[in-house]
């Protein structure tokens, strides 16, 4: 499914059988060079991915949720995979900061409007590189990479937090991390 495109997302979320209880939204687009350099299309295009996609998953998503009636007030969970390239900029990354930096806003806005109304939503600010397959650790740096079934225990515990508790903004880094 393209995540920038509307009637793609209502549909995938009209044609479940239930609201969802969890959404997380993951996709982003990256276009790297110097400000002076990059395309408008290109910029154009990552922001559709990381914003647009984050907003019309969201939007989507709260809408089915919303229409869910529990017996215990809580209606789900959205989460927004973020970076830390949502709290600070880098250099020639502009356009991923800006999608990243939209899309921390949009959950924030989101979690005010929406934990009233029984919708946990969080952004996950993964601040480190993560441990892939083929990837590997420097040997004097142990540990110094983002394990995935780590970071997927951390959004487990945003699902799982009670009601009175809720996280709106965390962030996952290894102890090697700068900040």
């Amino acid at each position: 499914m393209d995540a920038t495109d509307e009637a793609d997302v209502a549909a995938l979320f009209d044609g479940l059988p239930a609201p969802p209880r969890v959404v997380v939204y993951n996709p982003s687009a990256r276009v790297r060079g110097p400000i002076a350099e990059l395309s408008a299309e290109e910029v154009r295009r990552a922001l559709e991915v990381t914003a647009i996609g984050a907003f019309l998953t969201g939007k989507h998503a709260a809408r089915r949720m919303l229409a869910a009636d529990p017996e215990d007030g809580t209606r789900g969970t959205i989460l927004f995979t973020g970076a830390s390239a949502g709290v600070k900029g880098f250099p020639q990354s502009a356009p991923f900061a800006m999608g990243k930096f939209a899309q921390r806003g949009l959950a924030e806005s989101m979690a005010r409007e929406l934990h009233p109304k029984g919708i946990h939503v969080a952004w996950i600010n993964i601040d480190g590189a993560i441990l892939n397959p083929g990837r590997t650790e420097p040997a004097d740096a142990p540990f110094s990479m983002l394990r995935p079934e780590a970071i997927a225990r951390s959004y487990r515990h945003l699902i799982e937090q009670d009601r009175s508790a809720w996280s709106t903004e965390i962030a996952i880094r290894p102890w090697v991390e700068r900040f």
